[in-house]
């Protein structure tokens, strides 16, 4: 068992009857201190034999971009106290602490550890869990607990179901759009961030391919306080700067970065969201493909991604399969005006194409995403399909051209578990490899339709399908549903529904029975 699956196990026997929407933040709270006061306290040793005056200077520590940690918040301390019955309080204390001397995690941090309901023992059972960390001294401590900090992440979602997907992307999902983007430099943006999971693999990618990681501007917003405080946490625990904001108004009724434009967007945004603000954006400048329907962000999002990208700027954006393929209120229509190009003039006597802007349609496997079963797909959105740039080499013409593929095939199940499934580094490798070559990249070989998997796909036979982007309709199709929903797991689901609807009527006509009995 790896070292992050027995930290996980251990800490998650101590969390007893709490939630884990709430002991998250506990945990992982008090990962993060251990994390900056193992950075501070190696720096403090190695300036002490130049006196205690050195070693305390502040200074010292800010300019080599470590967070200043204050005597009382020091894992040192906090450890000796752990049995202490008001150890919480000290944690809480600490965290403020630090927060007044480091003004960029102003705000970050949890301060729940003092309060009534919560076991002082579990914050110090933590803490001496924590404790035992071994460290050698070099960068691969901070890289090992900011693996361990991000296994957390992934596996509190899990035990949170539904709300944990609402702040956490799978893993083998970010990486896949990571892959297929690929963000060597320019600037990233997350227009709904969560736990910033697309930046930490963007500068991982950055890493592992021999770049410069101040060639990657990185910025995100936020609508959800505490996941904005999450990914300060989760971003400064690999010491990633970026500039965050949180937007408690929400991106799309008020864009914190609305003047800016980006190279590359990556985004999972919430699905099928009905209370989105519709009504008062009907008019909006954003929405150059038809105004979305009220009772549906999904289309919004959409166009609100594509608005942000610079001229030679991509999107990998995370959708429920149904905007592939819904007609209702409008979305076949916003469908259309994206793929199929359209020629403008306006009143200067300016020409202007819009639309063909749909680079690629992904299909993914069911059961990739916690808590929930609706299969997604990824929408791959190109600013300049014309030529376009990838990593300084020019792109080949797609225009009146799309992409699809369907990996609805692949994925297996993860070790223990019967529902949670998830992608190989083979698979993803695989896919992001056909898009590469797709899209004429010179290192990616040639590109070759494959039945059942890929096909490059002209507007003249998408227009035959009424501008469905369903990839089964176009690569062959398999025996699997085409929504990406196994047919015996859709038939469970629907016979459970209707079976619910069968006693909710039930209960209906008995309180009609009742009501008219009133009355006689």
């Amino acid at each position: 068992m790896t070292i992050e699956k027995t930290l996980f196990a251990a800490a998650d026997k101590m969390r007893g009857s709490m939630d884990p929407g709430e002991y998250k933040h506990v945990a992982l709270g008090l990962l993060f201190l251990r994390y900056i006061s193992t950075a501070f306290e190696r720096k403090y040793d190695e300036l002490l034999p130049e006196g205690e005056e050195v070693a305390e200077d502040i200074d010292e520590y800010l300019a080599e971009g470590i967070f200043w940690v204050p005597e009382a918040a020091r894992w040192r301390h906090l450890s000796a106290n752990s049995k202490d019955p008001e150890i919480g309080v000290m944690v809480d204390k600490a965290m403020r602490a630090i927060e007044e001397d480091n003004k960029q995690l102003k705000g970050a941090l949890p301060k729940v550890f003092g309060r009534a309901g919560l076991d002082p023992a579990v914050v110090g059972g933590l803490i001496e869990l924590f404790a035992n960390i071994k460290f050698e001294g070099t960068q691969k401590d901070f890289d090992l607990v900011g693996r361990i900090y991000e296994y957390f992440i992934s596996e509190f979602a899990s035990n949170e179901g539904k709300r944990g997907g609402d702040f956490h992307t799978p893993k083998p999902v970010v990486e896949l759009i990571v892959d297929i983007l690929e963000p060597w430099k320019g600037r990233l943006y997350e227009p709904c961030h969560g736990s910033g999971s697309f930046m930490v693999h963007s500068e991982r990618f950055i890493k592992n391919h021999a770049g410069r990681r101040l060639d990657l501007a990185i910025y995100g917003q936020e609508r959800n306080h505490t996941t904005y405080g999450l990914a300060r946490m989760n971003l400064a625990i690999r010491g990633i700067n970026a500039r965050l904001e949180w937007n408690p108004e929400g991106t799309l009724l008020r864009d914190a970065f609305a003047d800016e434009k980006f190279e590359y967007v990556m985004a999972n945004p919430p699905f099928n969201i009905s209370d989105w603000s519709g009504d008062i954006l009907a008019e909006d400048r954003r929405w150059k493909f038809g105004t979305p329907p009220v009772g549906n962000a999904n289309f919004a999002w959409m166009q609100h991604i594509y608005d942000k990208l610079s001229a030679t700027g991509v999107a990998g954006v995370v959708m429920a399969n149904g905007s592939m393929s819904s007609m209702s209120s409008g979305e076949g229509d916003i469908r259309r005006a994206m793929v199929e190009p359209k020629t403008i003039k306006h009143k200067d006597g300016r020409t202007e194409i819009v639309g063909d802007i749909v680079d690629a349609m992904i299909a993914l496997p069911g059961q990739l995403f916690y808590g929930t079963q609706i299969p997604a797909c990824i929408w791959i959105l190109a600013k300049d399909r014309s030529n376009g740039i990838a990593k300084d080499a020019k792109l080949r013409d797609r225009r009146g051209e799309v992409l699809f593929i369907d990996a609805r095939k692949m994925g297996a199940l993860v070790s223990g578990s019967r529902k949670q499934k998830e992608l190989s580094r083979e698979e993803i490798e695989r896919i992001a490899g056909t898009y590469h070559a797709w899209r004429g990249e010179p290192s990616a070989g040639n590109y070759l339709d494959e039945p059942g998997f890929c096909k490059a796909v002209s507007m003249e036979e998408i227009a035959k399908h009424n501008y469905v982007l369903t990839p089964g309709r176009y690569v062959g199709a398999g025996a699997s549903e085409e929504d990406g929903e196994p047919f015996d797991e859709k038939f469970e689901r629907l016979a459970a529904e209707l079976r619910a609807q069968f006693v909710e009527g039930r209960r209906l006509e008995q309180e009609i029975n009742a009501r008219l009995g009133e009355l006689i």
